[in-house]
C-alpha cells in the first residue's frame, strides 16, 4: 500500500490529490439516505450537529424539533430542518507516532483499529500518521481491513507535528464535496497525541481559524499521566479543548493508555446520537463577520452542545 508524506512546504500542490472521491460505497436501497443534502445547496443555511446529554453524561435520544431553541448572536432562529437518524461521516483519524509513543504505540494502534471497524457501512475514514511529518497512510474508504492495515503501519519516531497534522485533515475533509445526496457525509477528525507540538511550520491560530470556518467536529486525546503536569503539557491541553470546544467537539484526557478503547467508544457512541438542525439565518449582512451560535433544550437535567459559532457569508 503507497502512502503520501505531505510536506508542509508544499501543501497546496500536494493536497490537490486528496481522495474523498475514493473506494466511497454506494448506499443500500434499504437505508435511504438523509435528507441533510439541502445544507450544501446554499451557503444562508446554517446546519448544526448536536450532542445532547444529561446530568449523568449520558446522550439523550428521543427530543423533538419543539424541545430545542437556536440562538445567533442572541436573536431567536426559526429552525428549518430537524433529524434524529444517524447520518454517515467522513472521517479522519490522527495518530501520533513521535519517538515519545514508543511504549504505546502497540495499545493506541489496538483501539483505533477497534474504532474503525465500528463505523457504519456507508461511513469513509482516511489514517493520518505524524511525527515530525505528516502522512496519509490511507485515503478515504469504508474498508476496514485497510484501515486497520494503515493503523498497523505506524512506527514511533520522530517529533510531534501536531498542528501540521490537523492543517492537512481539515483540508482534505474540506474538499469532500456531495454530488449527491448518497454522499452527504458529516465530517470529524478524532486525533490523538501525547503533547504538546514541537515541529510543525503553521501555527496553532492558524489551525483554529481553519478549523472554526469548516464543518469538521475536532475531537482529541490526550494521555495525562502523573508526571504531564508540565507547563508543555497544559499548554497542549490548552489547544486539545480549544479546538474541540470550538467545532463541537469533545476533548479527552485519559489517565492511562489502557483506557483508549474506552474513550474511542465514547467518541463513536457519540457521532452515532446526535441530531442535525438546520436555520436560514435572518441576519441579512453578507459581511463574512462571526456569529455566535447557542442550542438550548427545554428539557431539565440537560445540556447542548454544538460548534460555537461560524462566519457569515461574504460578498466576492
Amino acid at each position: 500500500m503507497m502512502h503520501r508524506t505531505l510536506l508542509m512546504f508544499a501543501t497546496a500542490g500536494v493536497l490537490s490529490a486528496a481522495a474523498p472521491h475514493a473506494q466511497q460505497p454506494p448506499s443500500s436501497p434499504q437505508q435511504p439516505a438523509p435528507p441533510a443534502a439541502s445544507f450544501r445547496g446554499g451557503v444562508d443555511v446554517v446546519s448544526l450537529n448536536v450532542t445532547v446529554t444529561d446530568r449523568a453524561n449520558r446522550y439523550v435520544l428521543d427530543l423533538d424539533l419543539p424541545d430545542f431553541s437556536v440562538f445567533e448572536d442572541g436573536a431567536k432562529q426559526d429552525v428549518t430542518f430537524f433529524t434524529r437518524q444517524r447520518q454517515s461521516v467522513a472521517l479522519s483519524l490522527l495518530l501520533d507516532s513521535s519517538a515519545s509513543m514508543e511504549d504505546h504505540l502497540s495499545t493506541l494502534q489496538a483501539a483505533a483499529t477497534n474504532f474503525v471497524g465500528r463505523l457504519g457501512p456507508n461511513d469513509v475514514a482516511q489514517v493520518i500518521d505524524f511525527d515530525s511529518r505528516v502522512v496519509v497512510r490511507q485515503e478515504f474508504t469504508a474498508d476496514h481491513e485497510e484501515l486497520g492495515r494503515a493503523i498497523r503501519q505506524t512506527v514511533a519516531g520522530g517529533s510531534t507535528s501536531l498542528y501540521n497534522a490537523t492543517y492537512v485533515a481539515l483540508k482534505e475533509l474540506g474538499k469532500a464535496r456531495a454530488v449527491s445526496e448518497q454522499d452527504v457525509r458529516r465530517q470529524a477528525v478524532v486525533l490523538f497525541s501525547d503533547g504538546e507540538d514541537t515541529s510543525s511550520l503553521v501555527s496553532f491560530e492558524e489551525v483554529l481559524e481553519i478549523a472554526k470556518r469548516s464543518e469538521t467536529a475536532i475531537y482529541t486525546i490526550a494521555l495525562r499521566d502523573a508526571g504531564a503536569q508540565t507547563r508543555g503539557f497544559r499548554e497542549a491541553e490548552f489547544v486539545l479543548r480549544s479546538l474541540a470546544q470550538e467545532t463541537g467537539g469533545r476533548a479527552f484526557f485519559p489517565a492511562r493508555i489502557e483506557d483508549l478503547a474506552g474513550v474511542y467508544a465514547q467518541i463513536g457512541e457519540e457521532l452515532a446520537s446526535q441530531y442535525t438542525l438546520g436555520y436560514t439565518s435572518k441576519n441579512p449582512k453578507r459581511d463574512g463577520a462571526w456569529r455566535r451560535v447557542i442550542v438550548q433544550v427545554g428539557r431539565p437535567d440537560t445540556a447542548a452542545r454544538t460548534k460555537n459559532g461560524y462566519y457569515a457569508p461574504k460578498l466576492r
